[in-house]
């Protein structure tokens, strides 16, 4: 199979994707909201979900419902899953794991500045170059001096910009990585050249989350890669539909959370 014809399944007609980030049990132990999530993916297909990020044991115990949507296998994890902030990261799965389990592609992290770095950016050249063997798409969430927002700078759209580049020299199809928020983050979707997946957003309500996504569409990302703000959300399948009304249909926040609000 193609690389083209894998990456058709991780974004939609349009070029862009929602995509659910399932595979916080890799990384901490806040993961409320997971499993029930993962119960619902069929009705989240529905309204609009384009693609999950997963773990291997996932494909394992949620055949069925992981059968509805296109998956991304991640191949790394934290070396000490009590401890929030990912402060280093291991390989634990392979790209040929990924094409036994029938992934559209693997994602991995990258923290340039980090104590990290040269470990993270050898894993993601590797794996860049296994995936490239087998027409498989790599994803790779490159986060400036680590995991969380510890500094300015690891929330500077300069900084952001720079460290996602360095993950498409490394041989990145897809960045994931933070938005600032700030008009200054069409530079990280300039610098990239790739499809630049938002993740995460402010700690605020539903409508708060639409319209930061509204704004990283209108910087040039060209979809989501989010996890708690469907998975902890009481009503996961409504905030989708929100998203795919802002991602596919060009739809205002207002607009979404309208739909989030309906009945």
């Amino acid at each position: 199979m193609s690389k083209q014809r894998r990456l058709s399944r991780i974004f939609a007609k349009d070029g862009k994707s929602i995509t659910l980030a399932l595979d916080g049990y890799y990384f901490s132990t806040k993961t409320d909201g997971i499993d029930n999530t993962l119960r619902q993916l069929p009705s989240l297909v529905e309204q609009g979900l384009d693609c999950a990020l997963v773990t291997y044991g996932m494909l394992k115990n949620f055949k069925d419902e992981l059968n509805a949507v296109p998956i991304v296998l991640r191949v790394d994890g934290t070396v000490n899953i009590f401890d929030n902030t990912v402060p280093d990261t291991a390989q634990v799965f392979s790209v040929e794991d990924a094409l036994k389990v029938g992934a559209e592609g693997v994602v991995c992290m990258t923290f340039p500045g980090a104590f990290n770095e040269e470990k993270t950016h050898n894993l993601a050249m590797r794996l860049a170059q296994a995936a490239d063997a087998w027409n498989l798409p790599l994803i790779v969430e490159s986060l400036p001096y680590g995991y969380p927002v510890t500094s300015d700078d690891s929330n500077n759209p300069v900084v952001i910009a720079a460290a996602a580049r360095a993950a498409v020299e490394l041989g990145a199809d897809i960045i994931k990585t933070r938005f600032s928020g700030s008009a200054e983050d069409r530079m990280i979707v300039e610098a990239s050249g790739v499809p630049v997946l938002a993740l995460g957003g402010p700690k605020t309500g539903i409508d708060g989350y639409f319209t930061f996504v509204h704004h990283c569409m209108q910087m040039g990302a060209k979809g989501v890669a989010v996890g708690r703000n469907i998975t902890q959300d009481p009503h996961p399948a409504k905030v989708v539909a929100g998203l795919n009304a802002i991602i596919h249909q060009g739809a205002t926040p207002q607009d979404a959370y309208s739909l989030y609000m309906a009945k």
